[in-house]
């Protein structure tokens, strides 16, 4: 079983290869540059890092969103793209879901924080914990959406008050560092920021997740796919409200 991750959502585009389970190959992209000049030169130089030929995937994992509209859609073409050119099914995978996933096993509570702009974030509540048997428990709290940080914190206290020894709550993401202050002035509970290399969207746990998806029979027709944008553009909210005057 061979999977191309692709991820788009934030600053860094990025490319993995999983192998039987196992990630063997990733390649990330300078910050802040745009996915449609470094995305599918990361893709050829994954493949090539990994040794294999793109006609030897079974399948093709992508970012299916929040994040930025603009490297959502360079991302989504570009799966689609090759999934019609190769005959190969897509895997869509919810941003926030891939985020958690480089927690994998630590049993805290995962809290993953884009930075949506106009006073929200992109957020959602997750668990990931690895049970003896070595199957994977995926707790989904409060699945993906936009809402404002102070509603998010006041959440997470409810939630964490139901029980007498809460486990830690752990923040990452790209808004973490804006909205920070405000955590720490509302959280009724312990909580810990992210490392550095475990804090942004990686395409190897686009890859993971769309391993454990396809097994799950979670697949995609490359025509239907479709980032998940969580709420309107700029462009489709300047237009409703120009059709509503």
């Amino acid at each position: 079983m061979i999977i191309l991750g692709i991820e788009s959502s934030g600053a860094q585009a990025s490319a993995a290869i999983l192998k039987d389970g196992r990630v063997i190959a990733m390649e990330q992209g300078p910050f802040k540059v745009t996915h449609s000049e470094t995305l599918m030169p990361l893709v050829a130089r994954t493949f090539m890092m990994a040794g294999i030929d793109k006609e030897d995937i079974d399948a093709i994992a992508v970012s299916g969103g929040p994040g930025s509209f603009t490297g959502l859609r360079i991302g989504s073409a570009t799966a689609k793209g090759l999934g019609m050119a190769l005959n190969k099914p897509l895997i869509h995978v919810p941003t926030l879901h891939a985020m958690a996933y480089n927690f994998l096993g630590s049993g805290n509570i995962i809290v993953p924080i884009m930075d949506a702009r106009r006073d929200q974030v992109y957020t959602g509540v997750f668990t990931f914990v690895i049970r003896p048997d070595q199957m994977i428990d995926f707790s989904v709290f409060k699945d993906s959406c936009a809402i404002s940080i102070t509603e998010l914190v006041e959440y997470l206290n409810d939630l964490t008050g139901l029980d007498g020894n809460p486990p830690l709550v752990v923040f990452m993401g790209d808004g973490v560092e804006k909205y920070e202050s405000t955590i720490d002035e509302l959280a009724e509970f312990n909580y810990a920021l992210a490392p550095d290399e475990l804090n942004l969207q990686r395409a190897d746990s686009i890859a993971l997740m769309g391993f454990v998806y396809y097994f799950e029979g979670l697949l995609t027709d490359p025509d239907e796919e479709a980032p998940d944008y969580l709420r309107p553009s700029q462009a489709e909210r300047e237009a409703a409200e120009k059709n509503n005057r």
